[in-house]
């Protein structure tokens, strides 16, 4: 402290995200393969998240959604992807929101 202020030179902020710093966006074939490493236990969420340079939490959330939707693969029907209605939903969702936004604006302007 020099003049009263804070000094934050010596800070450690290493693995902070800075601004203008991207998240990282992983493919949902690597959180497959670092999911099903996970469900198996030969290594612990840990070593995993050393070998794959992601969080160990977020290994295990990619496993508990791995182990809570494993039995939707054997539903007879299933195809993988996602119904006509969910897609629809998905879309009257937006249109809603959009709605609600446009009405709070002009409710807000008079």
């Amino acid at each position: 402290m020099v003049s009263g202020r804070y000094d934050r030179s010596d800070r450690n902020t290493e693995g902070v995200q800075k601004m203008g710093q991207k998240r990282k966006n992983h493919s949902k074939e690597f959180k497959a393969r670092v999911a099903l490493e996970a469900v198996k236990g030969v290594h612990t969420l840990s070593e995993l998240a050393a070998r794959y340079k992601v969080h160990p939490t977020q290994i295990g959330l990619w496993k508990n959604q791995l182990v809570g939707n494993a039995a939707q693969l054997f539903e007879r029907g299933y195809s993988g992807a996602i119904p006509e209605e969910e897609k629809l939903t998905a879309s009257l969702y937006q249109e809603i929101g959009r709605l609600k936004m446009e009405v709070d604006f002009l409710q807000k302007k008079c």
